[in-house]
């Protein structure tokens, strides 16, 4: 557990947990607590037992806002984008008039970003520094649409010049997961919207606006995750016509062999029966003019077909 007191900027570490229950007279404290810390919170701040419960939890929760009697809990979800998987990572928030708890399963990189905005912005309110961190983390969401567009342009690419089963499964892959995000990005933006338009007693109206301001970032994204839908489905018909355009070639290849052979294989048919009487079997040079005759008769179909780009 790490223990901060904010004021006006400046960040000083505190020992004694105790000291968080008296409200500073400038400032506010952050907690950045793990799992193995909730007890000892909940005795302290009076946690709700749903929102410690919440915390806990193996499965994911949705983004939601919860208001108690002295605090309200905030569940977000921070993302995370590495070798074609989605990671959605958990963001317990319980924001009380003098503090703000931050409760995560994993290392997010949380704290080095907030430290530097509490310099910069000169953060000395709790409710301020709930707005920062909630503007991060969706700011991080456009990091992740990038990538994802790059490697949906890259798919294409590939697609158009050669196409192979490992695509496939890339693609639908990519598409499970952006599904996945999507289902959570819903409730997400209603969590934001809550925020924008609730009056919540700890968290000041002057706030709203900016909150707004998330807002429309939040249409962006379940617009950019809608978009990226489509674009999986067009990826998918685009390798499924490329994929039967190239047995098409295959199958036009083979039939022109085909039929480039069928008359050498009438011409050895031929010469192939087995008649006491055939004239040409007696010529001295009949064999190696038969086998020019074919050849020039495979060669003449072959350009006629090259013409007719069948090949």
């Amino acid at each position: 557990m790490k223990i901060r007191l904010v004021q006006n900027g400046m960040i000083t570490l505190i020992d004694d947990i105790e000291e968080t229950q008296v409200p500073p007279e400038n400032g506010f404290y952050w907690i950045e607590a793990s799992l193995f810390d909730l007890d000892v919170l909940q005795s302290l701040f009076g946690l709700d037992d749903l929102a410690i419960e919440d915390c806990i939890d193996e499965e994911e929760q949705r983004p939601k806002l919860e208001l108690y009697e002295d605090h309200c809990f905030i569940v977000i979800n921070s993302i995370e984008f590495d070798n074609q998987d989605i990671f959605l990572r958990e963001v317990n928030l319980f924001l009380g008039s003098h503090y703000i708890i931050t409760v995560t399963k994993y290392d997010i990189g949380l704290s080095p970003r907030m430290l530097q905005l509490i310099r910069e912005e000169e953060i000395n309110n709790a409710d301020f520094f709930l707005y920062h961190l909630i503007d991060m983390i969706a700011h991080r969401y456009f990091v992740v649409i990038e990538k994802i567009e790059e490697l949906i342009e890259q798919l294409e690419e590939e697609i158009l010049i050669h196409t192979h089963k490992s695509q496939l499964q890339q693609i639908i892959g990519l598409r499970s997961e952006i599904l996945y995000a999507r289902k959570m990005l819903m409730p997400q933006r209603d969590l934001i919207d809550a925020l924008h338009k609730k009056d919540l007693p700890l968290i000041d109206r002057r706030l709203r606006k900016y909150f707004g301001d998330i807002l429309e970032d939040s249409v962006k994204i379940v617009e950019s995750f809608e978009t990226f839908r489509e674009l999986i489905s067009n990826l998918r018909e685009a390798y499924h016509s490329a994929v039967a355009g190239r047995t098409n070639d295959i199958m036009r290849i083979f039939t022109a062999l085909t039929t480039i052979f069928m008359p050498l294989t009438i011409v050895t048919g031929i010469y192939g029966m087995n008649f006491e009487f055939m004239p040409e079997l007696k010529t001295r040079f009949g064999y190696y003019f038969v086998l020019a005759f074919m050849a020039s008769l495979g060669f003449g179909m072959y350009l006629i077909f090259k013409k007719k780009e069948w090949l």
